[in-house]
């Protein structure tokens, strides 16, 4: 058996390749700041279904001809790891596999057996295809994090959903990339992430935090598109110039699409009388895929003449729950 270092270098390497033959850097960055993973697999020719699956959340199959099946019955991003993780199965010629909710804890620990070996080198290709380390360069780049930012979990969990994974398998891809050490890897991936939600929606409660993904979106996503689920939120946060009489107006929003739940402001710093202020606008997905959020910071007596503008793009993906077949 190849040694365990060399066998994850391998598939890391193999998932660098696909990225380089499918052209799926450029694809990416000109997109949504997240790799395609069934664009991927369509593109690689690989039956996809997705379907009910108890107890598991994808397998691979190879007969009567090579296959991925992914659970219906998670969220979003935990589909698409897997179906990343069952691409790795196929991509680097392995046997049959059926994959529960393990998977990602075994490739934490060294392999006793081929089959490990195998689940190892399936979990280091699918981070290396979802997230690869000039990805989290460029989204630290975009957000302006260091990488002593992402020891904070507001951070990492906020490039999580970006890269569209789980939080559990950023932090640990994180960590392979020596952005922080195992000690650190493992406290984050220990936090619950309801308090990090409670905390990033002030006080405003969802009907299930569980369900509910917390978006935070600041200057740095202006023009963006945001890919969440049907029951996200996204806390808009902007610098406000209250103190010259300029407030942040809606000047469009899909009711459709997304609907105002709360609206406030907090201190920047020493409450300075005439200070900027920073203005927080949480919006609720409304089970439809796209809608639109534009705001303009004007004075109220000057409303044709903005001081600022801002628009963001979210896009509400339900998670899927009727096979599916995508395929070329």
């Amino acid at each position: 058996m190849a040694s365990y270092e060399s066998s994850l270098r391998k598939a890391s390497l193999e998932a660098a390749r696909l990225h380089r033959d499918l052209a799926i850097q450029a694809q990416t960055v000109h997109g949504n700041g997240r790799v395609d993973v069934y664009g991927t697999i369509a593109r690689l020719g690989v039956p996809l279904m997705f379907t009910r699956l108890d107890g598991l959340l994808g397998a691979y199959y190879r007969e009567p001809a090579p296959g991925i099946l992914v659970t219906t019955q998670r969220p979003s991003s935990q589909q698409r790891y897997t179906a990343a993780h069952e691409l790795g199965h196929h991509h680097l010629g392995h046997s049959p596999s059926l994959d529960d909710e393990n998977i990602l804890r075994r490739a934490q620990r060294r392999p006793s057996s081929r089959e490990e070996l195998q689940e190892a080198e399936a979990e280091a290709f699918a981070a290396a295809l979802l997230l690869p380390r000039w990805l989290l360069d460029w989204h630290c780049e975009r957000q302006n994090w260091k990488d002593s930012d992402l020891a904070d979990p507001a951070n990492a969990y906020q490039l999580a959903l970006r890269v569209g994974i789980s939080y559990e398998a950023a932090v640990w891809t994180m960590h392979q990339y020596g952005v922080f050490d195992r000690a650190i890897a493992r406290a984050l991936a220990d936090i619950k992430l309801k308090s990090v939600k409670q905390h990033l929606l002030k006080g405003f409660e969802p009907a299930n935090f569980r369900e509910t993904d917390v978006w935070l979106v600041t200057e740095r996503d202006a023009d963006c598109r945001l890919d969440g689920g049907p029951k996200d939120l996204f806390v808009v946060k902007l610098t406000e110039h209250s103190g010259s009489g300029y407030l942040w107006r809606i000047d469009a929003i899909d009711g459709e699409a997304l609907a105002v739940v709360a609206d406030g402001r907090e201190a920047i710093g020493v409450d300075e009388i005439g200070g900027p202020s920073m203005r927080l606008i949480t919006t609720a997905a409304q089970d439809r895929r796209a809608g639109e959020l534009r705001l303009a910071e004007a004075r109220p007596w000057q409303p044709g003449v903005p001081l600022n503008t801002f628009a963001v793009r979210s896009v509400s993906y339900t998670h899927l729950t009727l096979p599916t077949i995508c395929s070329v």
